[in-house]
């Protein structure tokens, strides 16, 4: 095992939990007890089989205080379940909230931002607010959302929720959507700069003022992504808007998937779209591999040098989980198993992408037609073929549920 490989791997790992310790100073939070928010605002929920988790969705959102003027859409995405009776009976008695039922799913378009498409339409509120069927909200999550938005002048803000994992696969996955943002993403450069390769977004909780939707294209301009969360927050930029990630974790909590079959079919399906080509993923295994697989692998040889390496990644975990609300503790020693989770994820994505088999909520994944693109700020659809979307940065990126 050569030396200056892994003391290269270590000082990058050692650069990694320094970076993540100033991100974990600089990040914005998303405040318990924010100020009283006077504008109208839309909650808009997409569901598709939902029925089995969503009721705690449900119930947060009719407990939100703090906005004077709140609605709440839920949109039915053509459930083959209870989710419509679901919601009908615990929401149906509160004039607030609406419920819809969605259009049937055009060629060529993801079901996500079909449905976000279809509650944007519907929308009255100057601010939209999209939640996931797995995010719970506190009582001011919605308030707290939109002043986060607004009292630092943003266009998009997605304040992450804390993530909730259970079992030994989604502990070994789910923290890295976190970790991966404090470590790679310089949190307040990327906010204040407009190129759309420094976006980051989660659309478990993404709040977005309606002008700037509208003047991007909306999710009708994203129907063909994957990974609809950051193809909007790139479009927000270019079309000239600002966009950033806060630490939401004290206002929503969010239980993606309850065991490794879950992660594996989740992930499974939009890595693939993470890395945008199978030499960027080949790139992106062998990096991730150096900075957290080499060092510790070392250190069993006998490797001080890389026992350093091993803490460093160990250090970045544990910044990133007590800043956002994770567990850190031990889980964070298991770090380059949570490494080599995401390279055996990886690989089955691709597998899956180049056979055709990628399905999500019995809809297939369909990557080869994807829905027209709108330029910025123009009203119909572009008369060329959409082109293949611009690669996520390095964040690890979250799954559609």
């Amino acid at each position: 095992m050569r030396v200056p490989w892994v003391a290269a791997a270590t000082v990058a790992a050692v650069a990694g939990a320094a970076h993540s310790v100033v991100n974990a100073r600089l990040m914005r939070s998303a405040p318990v007890d924010p100020p009283p928010c006077a504008e109208p605002v839309s909650v808009l929920l997409p569901l598709r089989d939902e029925a089995h988790r969503v009721e705690p969705t449900l119930r947060s959102l009719l407990a939100q205080r703090g906005v004077d003027d709140l609605e709440v859409l839920v949109l039915d995405d053509g459930s083959t379940d209870d989710t419509a009776d679901l919601v009908r009976s615990v929401c149906g008695a509160d004039p607030r909230f609406r419920l819809l039922a969605g259009e049937p799913l055009p060629e060529g378009v993801l079901g996500k931002p079909h449905a976000c498409a279809q509650l944007a339409r519907q929308a009255r509120g100057g601010v939209l607010v999209f939640v996931d069927a797995d995010v719970v909200l506190g009582e001011t999550a919605v308030a707290s959302a939109v002043w986060s938005l607004r009292a630092a002048a943003l266009d998009l803000v997605c304040p992450f929720p804390r993530q909730l994992a259970a079992g030994w696969g989604p502990r070994l996955v789910q923290p890295l959507l976190q970790w991966s943002l404090v470590v790679s993403l310089p949190m307040r450069l990327a906010e204040r700069s407009s190129r759309p390769a420094l976006a980051a977004a989660t659309g478990q909780f993404l709040v977005v003022d309606a002008a700037a939707l509208r003047r991007c294209g909306g999710y009708d301009s994203v129907g063909g992504a994957v990974l609809e969360d950051m193809a909007l927050a790139r479009r927000v930029r270019s079309s000239g808007g600002r966009t950033a990630v806060v630490d939401g974790s004290a206002v929503a909590e969010c239980r993606m998937y309850e065991d490794w079959g879950q992660v594996r079919e989740g992930y499974g399906k939009s890595l693939w779209s993470a890395t945008g080509s199978p030499l960027v993923a080949v790139v992106f295994g062998a990096v991730l591999s150096w900075l957290y697989l080499l060092p510790p692998v070392a250190a069993l040889f006998g490797s001080r040098v890389g026992a350093l390496g091993y803490l460093a990644g160990v250090v970045s975990r544990v910044v990133a989980a007590r800043r956002t609300g994770g567990r850190a503790w031990p889980d964070a020693w298991a770090h380059p198993a949570s490494a080599a989770a995401v390279l055996v994820l990886l690989g089955r994505s691709w597998l899956g992408k180049r056979a055709g088999a990628l399905r999500w909520k019995g809809r297939p994944v369909e990557v080869r037609a994807a829905a027209p693109a709108r330029s910025p700020g123009t009203a119909g659809p572009s008369p060329r073929p959409a082109r293949r979307a611009t690669p996520p940065p390095r964040p690890l990126p979250r799954t559609t549920p």
